[in-house]
C-alpha cells in the first residue's frame, strides 16, 4: 500500500529533475538529492500513520465499536409457516423443525424450533424491525435435552445491551447478566433472514453475534459467497447460492482459537436465485463443539406412516 501510494510522487522527480520540491509545506533542494529526500520523508509519515491507523483498528475492533453494516431489506419477510428437518450427514433425521413467523407492522416475530427425538428441544425466538434495514430487537435461546451436553438458556435484549445466560454448574442452576456494547448490525436470530438480502455480487459482508458458553462474548461473522449449486425440485432443476459464514473471534483469543482447536468451524447455507430468494440448506454446528447437522426443507408425506429416516 505504501508502495503504490508513493509511487507517482517518486516518477514526477524521476522525469522532471527539479531543482526544489515542496512537499508536506517543507521546503527540499537538491535535484536528485530532494526526490530521495521527499521519497524517505513520504514513506516515514505514511509508515507512522499506516501504524497509527492499525492500533487504532485494533482497538475499534476489539471494543466492538467499529461501524456496521446494516443490512438493507430487499425482501421484506411476511408471515409463514415452515417445515424442516434436521439430520446427521448420513440423512438419518434426529429432529423435525417449524419455522413459525408473524408480522405486526414493521415488526416480525420469528420462532425456529426443532424437536428432537430424544425429547430434547432447539428454540430460539428473534423479534427484529424491518423498517428499511433489518434490525434485532431481542432474541431468546433455548437449548435443553440429553442431544446438548450443556443446557443453555441465553436472552439478548438488542435495545439495552442486556445478555441474561442461563446455565447449570456442578449441578446448580445459575443466571448471570451482562452488558455488552452491541452494535447495530447484531445477527442473532436472523442470519438467514440476512443472507436472503444480500445483493448480487456482494464479496463480504460483515454482522456481529453474540456466543455464550456460558460467559457471553461478541464475535464478528464473515459471511462470502462460494459460488452456486444446483438442486432439483420436482424433477426441475434450479440454482442456488453457497454461502459461508465464518466466526471471527477477535483479539488475541482469535489468534490463538484456531492452535489449540477452539476456532468454530464454518457453516455453510444454500439460498436459492432467481425470482424471491429462500433458504434450502444448511450443514453447521448447533451448538459449540457440537457435530455437524443439516437442515434442509421438507415436504409432506401422504398416507403413510412415519419413519425414522424421512
Amino acid at each position: 500500500m505504501l508502495l503504490a501510494k508513493f509511487t507517482p510522487q517518486l516518477l514526477r522527480c524521476s522525469f522532471r529533475s527539479p531543482l526544489s520540491i515542496r512537499f508536506q509545506g517543507k521546503l527540499y533542494t537538491g535535484g536528485g538529492q530532494a526526490c530521495r529526500r521527499v521519497a524517505r520523508t513520504g514513506f516515514r509519515n505514511a509508515a507512522r500513520r499506516s501504524l497509527l491507523i492499525s492500533l487504532l483498528s485494533a482497538i475499534l475492533i476489539e471494543s466492538g465499536s467499529m461501524p456496521a453494516e446494516l443490512a438493507t431489506v430487499r425482501y421484506p419477510e411476511g408471515s409463514v409457516h415452515g417445515f424442516l428437518a434436521l439430520r446427521r450427514l448420513d440423512g438419518k433425521v434426529l429432529a423435525a423443525g417449524d419455522l413459525i413467523q408473524t408480522v405486526h407492522g414493521d415488526r416480525v416475530i420469528a420462532e425456529l424450533v426443532f424437536r428432537f427425538k430424544d425429547g430434547s428441544i432447539d428454540d430460539e425466538t428473534a423479534i427484529f424491525s424491518q423498517r428499511d434495514t433489518f434490525r434485532l430487537i431481542s432474541d431468546h435461546h433455548i437449548q435443553k435435552g440429553p442431544i446438548f451436553p450443556k443446557p443453555a438458556d441465553v436472552l439478548i435484549n438488542a435495545v439495552t445491551g442486556e445478555v441474561t445466560v442461563h446455565y447449570v454448574e456442578e449441578g446448580r442452576h445459575k443466571e448471570k447478566t451482562n452488558h455488552l456494547d452491541l452494535a447495530p448490525d447484531l445477527a442473532n436470530g436472523i442470519v438467514l433472514t440476512l443472507l436472503k438480502n444480500i445483493s448480487p455480487g456482494t464479496k463480504e459482508t460483515k454482522a456481529s453475534y453474540v456466543g455464550a458458553d456460558p460467559e457471553p462474548r461478541l464475535v464478528h461473522l464473515s459471511i462470502t459467497p462460494q459460488g452456486e449449486d444446483t438442486f432439483v425440485v420436482a424433477g426441475a432443476p434450479h440454482k442456488a447460492i453457497r454461502f459461508r459464514v465464518r466466526v471471527e473471534i477477535g483479539g488475541i483469543a482469535g489468534v490463538i482459537a484456531p492452535l489449540i482447536g477452539k476456532q468454530p468451524p464454518d457453516t455453510s447455507v444454500w439460498i436459492s436465485v432467481g425470482g424471491v430468494p429462500t433458504f434450502v440448506k444448511s450443514e453447521g454446528p448447533q451448538y459449540v463443539g457440537g457435530p455437524i447437522w443439516r437442515i434442509e426443507l421438507t415436504s409432506p408425506v401422504w398416507g403413510t406412516k412415519p419413519r425414522s429416516d424421512r
